[in-house]
């Protein structure tokens, strides 16, 4: 096996865990890693389905005690359990209905590094904009919510269509703007992110049936391994640190990575794809 192509398969696999579930683009940072280490072809693609996936793992072993406590629920027929698994039900569609109708114009268009870059930059001052608003929390915890909080958090959610916007930074901002408390907006993120990432995987994985081959086992081993632990990890860091602080952080470091791929792209420093 190829040291170089395995490295590369760590670095994308730590990549993806990272920023999977904070609010700065995991699909952006992969675009434009991906374009730096020359690994964005049709076998690149494979391989991002696959450590995506194992991102969605570290979630659901995360909270196996609650997605296990959901489960027992629905089997003995609890309005919460039932409530919570409605509502993320509802909060899928919009992405999945808009996915279907536009994803394809959308990565023909969008999936590059420069505007990736402009969504980098663009999100982050909505971030910064959304915490200089008063935040009035209305809803504490996820089995607070409505069916129509719900809504609007799929809503948020189908932003992320547009790669370098953030899957998880359109639903945590959206929830704030919304009356979510800063926690139960990051956790509902979370778990949307389970049914939202796995029918994209699977729908990935039929699209793109015909380029997995037993000889990339090895890249798709040490991938994963590497996506599901630093997932794994980010979703614990990212929990501790809202306790304490907001998410201003994250819109400079958005702006400031922006920022940096349109300066070296204009002065010929890094030759992106789509300069």
């Amino acid at each position: 096996m190829d040291i170089i192509l395995l490295l590369k398969a760590a670095t994308l696999g730590v990549v993806e865990g990272l920023t999977e579930f904070l609010p700065i683009s995991s699909t952006g940072h992969l675009i434009l890693v991906g374009d730096l280490l020359d690994f964005n072809d049709a076998r690149g693609k494979v391989f991002e389905i696959v450590i995506q996936f194992a991102a969605i793992l570290a979630v659901c072993w995360e909270y196996r005690a609650k997605l296990a406590q959901v489960s027992s629920g629905l089997m003995q027929k609890q309005e919460a359990a039932q409530r919570f698994t409605f509502n993320l039900f509802i909060a899928f569609l919009p992405l999945a209905i808009l996915g279907l109708l536009f994803g394809k114009a959308i990565k023909e268009h969008l999936f590059a590094p420069i505007p990736v870059a402009l969504a980098f930059i663009i999100g982050g001052f909505i971030i910064l904009w959304a915490e200089k608003r008063t935040h009035t929390v209305s809803i504490e915890s996820v089995d607070d919510m409505h069916w129509k909080d719900a809504v609007k958090m799929g809503l948020a959610q189908a932003l992320a269509l547009i790669p370098g916007t953030s899957r998880s930074g359109s639903t945590i901002i959206g929830g704030l703007f919304f009356g979510l408390s800063r926690r139960a907006a990051t956790e509902f993120s979370f778990f949307l992110a389970i049914p939202t990432l796995t029918a994209a995987t699977l729908y990935e994985v039929v699209k793109y049936r015909d380029q997995f081959h037993a000889d990339d086992l090895g890249i798709f081993l040490v991938g994963s391994i590497t996506s599901f632990i630093s997932a794994f990890i980010a979703v614990r860091a990212l929990l501790r640190y809202i306790s304490r602080h907001d998410f201003t952080v994250f819109a400079w470091y958005r702006i400031a990575f922006g920022l940096i791929v349109l300066i070296t792209s204009y002065t010929g420093l890094v030759s992106w794809s789509a300069a």
